[in-house]
């Protein structure tokens, strides 16, 4: 009787797929904060995998690598920020950069080392399954940079506004909670005294301004307190830090106005002006641009968007600077949509719907217009009648998200055509979710034995 071989001496075949090549002069690059891996087909080098540092001189010779091999596409995963360096130069060298999503490549089994991650990158370019995620022109990513610092300076700036609350609090100063913003003109004006050596609160409730609804008795009772030097110490420092901040938040805004007009503009201004507001000509509150941003985005954009409710300036400029005034890259507005993971999530299998929750994106644009949405609650448009019937019927979350992906609609058709928005065009929409209205509360009344009647009104 023939023993049974070891498992050890079987012969195993090597199986070798065939798969299309789309794209044959495709590189890969692993992208690491310290050195780089980078792949070529097996045979435009001897050594067709590379490792460089991170240097520039590296990163330049990573390019001359490349042209020297023949490629014209590179794919690389948005790792951080370590990428944006190599990015750059690989644009400006002429070679196409496909950035990746790392989800989008992460869940396979195995290729766990920076060699075959870049091989790996470097054989689902050539076959074409990645797909670039949207990156918009050089110089609306300037613009992006400087208003994404603006916004970090403007939560520091929160952070010493909460140090000044808090200093207050120790010595048992109460103003904070008798006006709404101890930075608004009538806390500047007290706190300024209060370090100045002004201790009488009557005199200090006289630099009230008129429109704070306390009165100055009520104002000058939460400012007996017991004033002692440390507290006023972190309350100095905290107010010059605030105050720095708040210089620096207008210094970004001087360079953003100067980035924007070097951007193409789609509407001549001055033929084609926008009519003049009451926001137009207050001053800037909160974190307002310190500029006119409305007339800079209808420049850039080419119509108003501003005219969608719940669509301020700064939702507009979140638009600009994450994607920039060409839509085009999206086909449609449902791709629009779902890029920004506003829209169902369908799955399904077998026949069975397993889910239709949205996907989780990280997106800055759909968080602004998720916050346009939930200001749409008071509006007496149609977009607010809308949203409050969906938050009847499924609740606020979902009201949100539904009226978030109706203005990315929106905003989609304003861009794409340059029409300005039209409200009449939801006239027929307002008159079907009337008549369904009219419908339920008929089915209603019958089911109590009623008939409901339309009744003639009287002028």
């Amino acid at each position: 009787m023939k023993k049974p071989k070891a498992s050890g001496n079987k012969i195993r075949k090597k199986i070798t797929v065939m798969t299309h090549v789309v794209e044959p002069n495709a590189a890969g690059i692993d992208v690491g904060t310290t050195e780089m891996y980078v792949a070529v087909p097996a045979d435009r080098d001897a050594q067709a995998v590379r490792r460089f540092s991170t240097f520039t001189n590296d990163l330049i010779l990573i390019a001359d690598w490349l042209k020297s091999c023949g490629v014209t596409s590179v794919a690389m995963e948005s790792t951080g920020v370590f990428w944006i360096p190599l990015f750059q130069i690989l644009e400006d060298r002429g070679f196409r950069v496909c950035l990746v999503n790392a989800r989008h490549v992460k869940n396979v089994p195995g290729r766990k080392t920076d060699v075959a991650d870049c091989q790996w990158l470097q054989y689902l370019h050539s076959v074409g399954l990645l797909r670039a995620s949207h990156r918009p022109k050089q110089a609306i990513c300037a613009i992006r940079s400087v208003w994404r610092h603006r916004e970090g300076l403007i939560q520091i700036a929160a952070v010493h506004t909460q140090h000044m609350q808090k200093a207050l609090d120790q010595m048992n100063i109460q103003l904070h909670h008798v006006i709404s913003d101890i930075t608004g003109v009538t806390g500047l004006a007290i706190i300024d005294a209060i370090l100045d050596g002004e201790r009488d609160p009557h005199k200090l409730a006289r630099l009230r301004d008129p429109r704070i609804k306390a009165s100055e008795q009520t104002v000058a009772d939460s400012l007996v307190g017991d004033y002692r030097t440390e507290h006023l110490f972190v309350l100095r420092q905290s107010l010059k830090a605030y105050r720095q901040y708040q210089q620096w938040i207008i210094d970004c805004d001087k360079e953003i106005e100067r980035q924007l007009k070097h951007i193409e503009s789609k509407i001549d201004p001055v033929q084609q002006s926008l009519v003049s507001t009451k926001e137009d000509r207050r001053k800037p509150r909160g974190n307002e641009a310190h500029f006119d941003l409305r007339n800079n985005l209808y420049r850039v954009f080419g119509v108003d968007l501003t005219d969608v409710p719940g669509v301020s300036s700064l939702t507009a400029h979140v638009l600009l600077t994450e994607v920039g005034p060409d839509l085009s890259r999206f086909p449609s507005a449902a791709a629009f949509a779902s890029w920004l993971g506003l829209c169902p999530d369908n799955r399904i299998s077998g026949g069975k719907i397993l889910s239709v929750r949205t996907r989780h994106v990280v997106s800055r644009l759909a968080i602004a217009l998720r916050l346009a949405a939930q200001s749409l609650y008071s509006s007496r448009s149609y977009l607010g009648d809308y949203f409050r019937r969906i938050r009847t019927r499924l609740g606020a979350p979902a009201a949100i998200t539904a009226a978030a992906h109706k203005l990315a609609r929106i905003l989609y058709h304003l861009i794409s055509s340059r029409q300005p928005y039209d409200e009449s065009v939801f006239s027929l929409l307002e008159e079907r979710a009337k008549q369904r209205q009219i419908s339920v509360l008929k089915k209603r009344a019958s089911a109590f034995g009623f008939e409901l009647k339309p009744v003639e009104m009287v002028p």
